[in-house]
């Protein structure tokens, strides 16, 4: 473990070079473009996404079960190969730029949602979600450039303000394309995701500036960052295993959510609008708390709000294992969306104040590797609890988000403004 006092003399003070070297006007236009671009990016994802068995359906599969398999590979290859290789591309980012690497990941979104629009068999879509996943990842190196642009008493509001825009996407997104499918049709809907992704491009390459000097020039000047000494930076380990712990309760609710709708009496017919109204509160609810934390951070330590946040989503996760009526099923869910929300835009902040100048993409990279590794084996483990029952799938959260809690109070050292 190497301690914060242990990084070479100034290392912090560059960390943050919004603080000294990038005038004002400068960073809020950055912060601007990346908030932009990921909303517009995670809004035209989901424009598609959720309607992906319809879709499957269309390609000439009518047997439910097939289309679920389906459905269940082609969303989850995605978040697979790209939890491998967001290191990777983080530390290219490093080296290259991560505008660079951000705009190659867009661009390649415009051409292969473009090019799903022409599949015809299920094993296309497959195929374009696997080439997807070597070219994502776009979403931890736009936090990255949030983090690096920002003033050092700015990265948490920086980052929490585009992990809003990555909430609010995706709440906005279904609703936005199921009236676009029901327009021009699911397969050219296809079309319009590949024209949000193109936007997202443009405001990239044209608002975005990477701050401080050439990203090669600063590599050849403080030395490639290697994995080995972000992950030996102070607390990273432990950041990381939050992060991966988070994201697995959050994306839990997604496979049982409406089970637990129609298991509290709620009519067949209603069970899809009342489950997506909860979804969209939720991603609301956590919306706010990526707020919320950016705010309060100035007066509270990143551990002290990751403790706090968990203990929260913790007992919101008690909460609806034992509530047995709607509205208190939505009380929970946005209690928990709130702590989900604040404790992630907190730990990516406890981790962006130790990496020093030039290692953002690669530390960035890291974390949401951790984060997509918790998405990808979500869904898998909370098939087989929920075989055994729904309720234990949220009794396995408050498990995980008070042991998060524990760990993090007893176990994280609080320096460097953490």
């Amino acid at each position: 473990m190497i301690p914060t006092s242990a990084l070479e003399p100034g290392t912090l003070e560059r960390a943050a070079p919004g603080s000294a070297g990038t005038p004002s006007a400068i960073w809020r236009r950055n912060q601007v473009a990346v908030t932009a671009a990921s909303f517009v990016g995670f809004t035209g994802f989901t424009l598609v996404m959720p309607f992906l068995p319809l879709y499957i359906g269309q390609l000439g599969v009518t047997d439910v079960g097939e289309i679920a398999v389906w459905t269940g590979l082609c969303l989850g290859i995605t978040p697979a190969v790209t939890a491998v290789l967001s290191p990777l591309w983080g530390r290219v980012a490093d080296r290259f730029g991560r505008k660079l690497l951000v705009e190659r990941s867009l661009i390649s979104f415009v051409v292969i949602m473009a090019a799903t629009a022409y599949a015809t068999r299920p094993w296309h879509v497959f195929a374009l979600r696997s080439v997807q996943g070597l070219f994502a990842g776009y979403g931890g190196l736009t936090l990255a450039m949030a983090a690096e642009s920002a003033p050092r008493d700015r990265m948490a509001s920086a980052i929490g303000m585009v992990q809003t825009a990555q909430r609010l996407g995706p709440a906005l997104g279904p609703v936005i394309g199921g009236g676009i499918a029901g327009v021009v049709g699911l397969r050219n809907a296809f079309f319009v995701t590949a024209g949000f992704y193109a936007a997202a491009f443009l405001v990239v390459l044209f608002f975005y500036r990477e701050p401080g000097a050439a990203p090669a020039s600063r590599a050849r000047a403080n030395g490639a960052p290697t994995f080995r000494g972000v992950l030996g930076l102070e607390n990273f380990g432990l950041l990381m295993a939050v992060l991966f712990g988070l994201q697995y309760a959050d994306r839990s609710l997604g496979p049982v959510l409406p089970l637990h709708v129609g298991a509290l009496g709620v009519s067949a017919g209603r069970v899809a609008l009342v489950s997506g109204v909860l979804f969209s509160l939720v991603a609301g609810a956590a919306a706010l708390g990526h707020h919320l934390c950016g705010r309060f951070i100035a007066g509270m330590s990143a551990r002290r709000i990751i403790i706090t946040a968990g203990a929260l989503a913790a007992v919101a996760s008690a909460g609806l294992a034992a509530v047995s009526n709607l509205v208190l099923l939505g009380l929970s869910l946005a209690a928990f969306g709130v702590g989900i929300g604040a404790a992630m835009t907190a730990a990516y902040t406890a981790a962006g104040l130790v990496v020093p100048e030039g290692s953002h993409g690669t530390a960035f990279g890291l974390l949401t590797g951790a984060s997509l590794t918790g998405m990808a084996v979500t869904p898998i483990l909370t098939g087989f609890l929920a075989i055994v029952s729904i309720r234990a799938v949220f009794v396995l959260n408050v498990v995980t988000l008070a042991a998060l809690a524990i760990v993090v109070r007893r176990s994280m050292r609080v320096s460097a403004g953490q």
